[in-house]
């Protein structure tokens, strides 16, 4: 993930009524909006639609870590949310992501996740170079 302004978008499950809306919802660590009765702030606070129950979603800045050529084919943790009311159910890589040649250091920005692949070609060292079958999990702390 590239960016302060990156979008996690997640579909977020109310923890209290298990209602999960059909859209897509993004948290950036550039929005924060004040919890109620000044407890601080979130990336993300909403009101369910069907219990009414204010809940809230923060990314925890410094867990934001990068996926490199030695984690292929592995899962890693590239960041952690504090929840408090909301479960996030899945993810959607969409645009924000870059990367590097891991051999020429060549940059590639503004990579597109959306399909789950993305290729191209590194001039550096000729030869194709890609993402490939982006998958993900949640795990609760």
């Amino acid at each position: 993930p590239e960016g302060e302004d990156f979008r996690w978008f997640l579909k977020l499950k109310c923890g209290n009524c298990g209602e999960i809306p059909d859209k897509w919802q993004y948290v950036t660590l550039v929005e924060s909006t004040p919890l109620k009765g000044g407890r601080g702030s979130a990336s993300m606070v909403q009101k369910c639609k069907l219990c009414s129950r204010e809940n809230s979603i923060d990314i925890l800045r410094d867990t934001i870590t990068p996926y490199n050529a030695e984690d292929n084919e592995r899962f890693k943790t590239m960041v952690q949310f504090e929840c408090r009311g909301l479960e996030p159910v899945d993810f959607q890589p969409q645009a924000g992501f870059a990367a590097e040649g891991a051999e020429s250091g060549t940059q590639f920005p503004e990579i597109n996740l959306l399909e789950k692949d993305w290729t191209d070609y590194d001039e550096k060292v000729s030869e194709s170079v890609g993402v490939y079958e982006v998958t993900h999990q949640f795990i609760k702390c």
